[in-house]
């Protein structure tokens, strides 16, 4: 049974990751999507899929680079007024460069601008959007790696903090308005972001990912791992464990 048939849904990142598998299982929950990301190709070749698994849902692509924010800004405005919009997942995101001191400061720079000045001015947009209509549901795509600074993903572990704090902040302002804010904090979900890494602890596909995903969307928590378990118990942890026993696991998402 779709119950949000009729609703709308702006997805950023939706070329590949999460967001890749995240519309079809949005669609098939009764949402109409307008899908955006840099590469306009892996948009259309979604596109296409989708319509043919979901023909009765409307399916917009939009190349988008996120940071452009002005772009981003106006891209959620015109949704908006065009078709009305009940949901923006803020996932477009990129993983980090290597080491700190290693010559990789202009990854890392691109990583802020991507993860947190992105995710922003789509979150900021939203809300604008949202405030206005006096309704909506913003939900933001942090990671474990917020939890603690991780070797190798240090302007990684600091974007997923800092964007997490940041939907923290809105969820606080819009307290006791129908506008609601969800965070969610993947562990290790099979994407290309960290599929270079040599050790992903409790790996999970994609699609179960996306899964998990949509179902906590639905059910608007505030926040939450994912899988809740078992990154509920042990991201929290992170932030305990010795600096030596991390410099010896490495780094991961």
């Amino acid at each position: 049974m779709n119950t949000n048939a009729g609703k709308r849904a702006f997805l950023t990142g939706a070329s590949s990751g999460i967001g890749r598998a995240l519309a079809p299982e949005l669609a098939a929950r009764g949402y109409d999507l307008v899908l955006a990301a840099r590469n306009a190709d892996s948009l259309e070749r979604l596109r296409q899929d989708l319509a043919a698994r979901h023909p009765q849902r409307q399916v917009q692509v939009r190349a988008l680079d996120v940071t452009r924010y002005d772009e981003v800004q106006a891209a959620i405005a015109e949704t908006a007024a065009q078709g009305g919009l009940d949901l923006v997942v803020a996932n477009a995101g990129i993983g980090s460069t290597g080491p700190i001191g290693n010559g990789h400061f202009a990854g890392d720079r691109a990583v802020i601008e991507t993860n947190v000045l992105g995710a922003m001015a789509t979150i900021d947009a939203a809300v604008a959007v949202f405030r206005r209509q006096q309704r909506g549901h913003v939900v933001v795509i942090s990671s474990v790696a917020a939890y603690r600074g991780l070797p190798g993903a240090g302007s990684y572990s600091a974007s997923k903090a800092a964007i997490a704090v940041y939907a923290d902040a809105a969820r606080i302002e819009l307290h006791g308005t129908p506008i609601r804010v969800t965070t969610l904090f993947p562990g290790f979900i099979d994407t290309p972001i960290n599929q270079d890494m040599k050790s992903r602890p409790f790996l999970i596909g994609v699609e179960r990912g996306a899964r998990i995903v949509a179902d906590l969307i639905e059910r608007r928590v505030q926040t939450s791992t994912v899988p809740v378990m078992p990154w509920c118990l042990i991201a929290p942890l992170l932030r305990l464990l010795p600096a030596g026993l991390l410099a010896r696991g490495g780094s991961g998402r």
